[in-house]
């Protein structure tokens, strides 16, 4: 496997769709202000977090259970800023539209900033030709409230190139993720 560079990116990207909106270079700054970075980095894509929000809350005492989930346990909220709760969490999905390739693995890590405050980016890993928004998980493990903020930089996606070809993709198995939009709840 090879991990793929910015030049590697930007063609996938522009040429095959890999990511919809794509941004060519890093964005620090919009409009004289200054953003959480997003956009083709060195070795990866910073992506963006969309401005729709599922904020776990426990007012119905549910139990969490990934083969039943008990979607009462979100509240929906949308803006440009998401306050997650102390020791909570929120789900949350990227701006961007993402097409793996059937060559290709990619991993998502959060970025530094968010974990430095103590919050916490969880993904698992987009599987070769999957294709949707990326629901993404902010694990707030502080005792205080945490902000986030829409349409700027959360995670990087790394992509990693194989030497040949998988023989069953996501796309082939029916995977119950493919083509997801919005927020996606669990799926037992």
């Amino acid at each position: 496997m090879t991990i793929r560079s910015d030049g590697w990116i930007r063609r996938m990207a522009l040429e095959q769709g890999m990511i919809e909106p794509f941004q060519e270079e890093q964005v620090r700054r919009l409009g004289g202000e200054r953003v959480i970075s997003y956009g083709t980095s060195s070795y990866g894509y910073d992506v963006r977090c969309a401005a729709e929000f599922k904020v776990f809350t426990n007012i119905n005492s549910a139990i969490v259970d990934p083969k039943g989930f008990d979607d009462s346990s979100f509240v929906d909220k949308q803006g440009e800023i998401c306050i997650v709760p102390p020791n909570s969490f929120a789900l949350a999905r990227t701006v961007e539209y993402f097409r793996i390739p059937r060559n290709v693995l990619t991993i998502c890590l959060g970025k530094s900033t968010y974990a430095r405050c103590g919050i916490i980016v969880n993904v698992t890993p987009l599987e070769p030709e999957w294709e949707g928004h990326v629901t993404l998980e902010f694990s707030n493990t502080t005792p205080l409230p945490a902000k986030i903020y829409a349409n700027e930089g959360v995670a990087q996606m790394i992509f990693f190139e194989a030497d040949e070809v998988c023989e069953i993709s996501y796309r082939d198995r029916n995977g119950k993720y493919q083509g997801q939009t919005g927020v996606t709840l669990p799926k037992g």
